[in-house]
């Protein structure tokens, strides 16, 4: 008999076609859901009867309550190397295996500077104007030479930001609890005072620390009040690691200048959301890691936790 699979929040209907599912034919039975399940309840009713679930990043949580409901779970495979949304201790103690895949760091990278280059130029704005018969050239565009670019966090995908903004001929200045001088150098950037000159500082600060207990809220009112009016902030990592109400109120009394969010507390983003109408707001539906041969490695070695798992030796098991 064979096992049953399910692969959740398949928004864009490709999970099947990003890599071959056909050596698990035999054995498994997969099935692809692409709508949102809402919550706990919905995801019982959906893969009660699985044995294995593959989740892409933090879409829908597996915590210890819905690792409970799901007695015949016995593989999670979660696309990334880390998930901060399972309860990696609950599955084990439930048996549950808990295995990941590689992401690379470019794609965010790249929508990184997506969102900084829109917020400068005004893109939005001015490609609705000219899509409605509005004014040409409406607005002055915000140069990047000679402008300081703050990154907060200068690890994999900072240390990238950080050498396209260098590109530009921007000033680049990083902080991060831990950073120092040294490390600062290899990169060719400078090492902020501490955190809240950095945010004094920069014409653009960009977020690229690993959401924790110890880096939640690292951005609240005090930084954003720190930043000049003409400043804009861009957040391809993580929701949490900014007070979301501080951050729309400084949208709404023009503390800062403007925001480029790919990330929010709650994903889809409610339709009622204020930083889905604020003027200010460039947004997009967190879209840093979907990109082709993202989406290839993701399913691709999924298949290839799966086959693993069946063998008896599973491999990218998360901590």
């Amino acid at each position: 008999m064979k096992l049953r699979c399910a692969v959740l929040d398949d928004y864009q209907g490709v999970a099947l076609a990003s890599a071959d599912w056909s050596p698990l034919a035999d054995r498994v039975d997969v099935r692809v859901l692409r709508e949102h399940l809402a919550d706990r309840d919905a995801v019982v009713a959906a893969v009660e009867d699985c044995e294995i679930v593959v989740i892409m990043r933090e879409r829908t949580p597996f915590d210890a309550e819905l690792l409970a409901r799901l007695p015949r779970l016995r593989l999670l495979v979660t696309s990334g190397p880390r998930n901060a949304s399972i309860d990696i201790a609950a599955a084990r103690a439930r048996g549950v295996v808990v295995c990941g895949t590689a992401s690379s760091p470019e794609p965010p990278t790249e929508l990184t500077w997506a969102l900084l280059l829109g917020l400068a130029r005004h893109v939005r704005t001015e490609a609705q104007a000219l899509r409605d018969g509005g004014p040409w050239q409406s607005t002055v565009g915000t140069d990047l030479a000679g402008r300081t670019l703050g990154v907060v966090g200068l690890g994999k995908i900072g240390a990238r930001v950080a050498a396209i903004g260098r590109a530009f001929g921007m000033d680049v200045v990083a902080w991060s609890p831990n950073l120092t001088e040294e490390r600062a150098a290899e990169h060719g950037v400078r090492l902020a005072k501490d955190k809240t000159d950095l945010f004094a500082s920069a014409d653009f600060v960009s977020l690229h620390l690993v959401l924790s207990d110890r880096s939640r809220g690292v951005v609240g009112e005090p930084e954003l009040r720190a930043m000049r009016p003409s400043a804009y902030l861009v957040n391809t990592s993580r929701a949490g690691l900014v007070d979301g109400e501080a951050l729309v109120r400084a949208l709404r009394e023009g503390w800062i200048a403007g925001a480029g969010l790919d990330v929010y507390d709650t994903e889809p983003l409610p339709a009622d959301d204020p930083l889905r109408t604020l003027p200010n707001v460039l947004a997009l539906p967190h879209l840093g890691y979907v990109t082709e041969a993202n989406y290839a490695v993701y399913f691709g070695e999924a298949v290839e936790d799966i086959e693993a798992f069946l063998a008896g030796t599973p491999v990218r098991e998360l901590p």
